[in-house]
């Protein structure tokens, strides 16, 4: 199936592993130009020369302002921006009582604020050209709370409320905004739980971990113009894990 891809812009916010990396690398399978993002130069680099992809731009999402600069940039390097992918690193595990203030304010800044920072920038470009799809890597934490993920269950379930009012806003100007919710995934971070295999199956009913590109191919087709009437939905992959429908 051609997406229709070919040529579009794309940049991707946390792509130089994991499930970043995955979306990144499926765009660039149906031919969209691609601009990824680490906090890394030196594996920003490297990533762009692995993956041969249009170019790189350096941001610490965790950090005010640079959300919004490096949207700027990717918009000057690529000539414009049809395709804009927020992904952020998970925040640190704790209990409502043991959370400090600047750990909330961290975290607001890395979830929330990193998003609407480059939807600002990104958006205006997106109606100009009557065409923007913008998606969002959040977590099953958007849906469920997901135990000592405090922080993650309190700002991914309210970002996912302001998707869905962004969606209907911009509806008619072409842009859909959709956030995708992977489950236990085959990646790093995960890779550090050293989970066994019986643990697995017990909390996935597929009883497997996902794979990166099961859901990077869910994120490329709702990138494409074919989705252009999917908007205001989170949408899990999951294996089954979440309990809710």
């Amino acid at each position: 199936m051609d997406l229709k891809l070919n040529g579009k812009k794309a940049l991707v916010f946390g792509s130089s592993t994991g499930i970043g990396r995955a979306i990144a690398e499926s765009l660039m399978t149906e031919k969209a130009d691609v601009l990824v993002n680490s906090r890394d130069s030196e594996r920003l680099d490297k990533t762009v020369s692995e993956l041969n992809a249009h170019g790189g731009v350096t941001a610490d999402l965790t950090l005010k302002g640079h959300a919004e600069k490096a949207t700027r940039e990717a918009i000057e390097k690529l000539g414009g921006l049809d395709i804009l992918v927020v992904n952020t690193g998970g925040p640190a595990k704790g209990a409502f009582a043991d959370i400090t203030t600047e750990q909330w304010e961290k975290d607001f800044q890395n979830l929330w604020l990193s998003f609407v920072d480059a939807v600002k920038v990104a958006l205006p470009v997106m109606k100009k050209q009557g065409y923007g799809r913008i998606l969002v890597v959040t977590s099953l934490a958007a849906k469920e709370p997901l135990p000592l993920l405090t922080t993650s269950n309190g700002l991914r379930s309210g970002l996912a409320g302001l998707c869905k009012s962004l969606a209907n806003e911009v509806a008619a100007d072409g842009i859909t905004v959709n956030l995708l919710l992977p489950g236990y995934t085959n990646t790093d971070r995960l890779k550090d739980l050293k989970l066994s295999e019986e643990k697995v199956k017990q909390m996935v009913p597929a009883g497997r971990l996902g794979d990166p590109c099961e859901l990077a191919d869910l994120a490329t087709f709702l990138a494409s113009p074919k989705a252009g009437y999917i908007t205001g939905q989170s949408i899990a992959v999951d294996g089954g894990v979440l309990r809710g429908f």
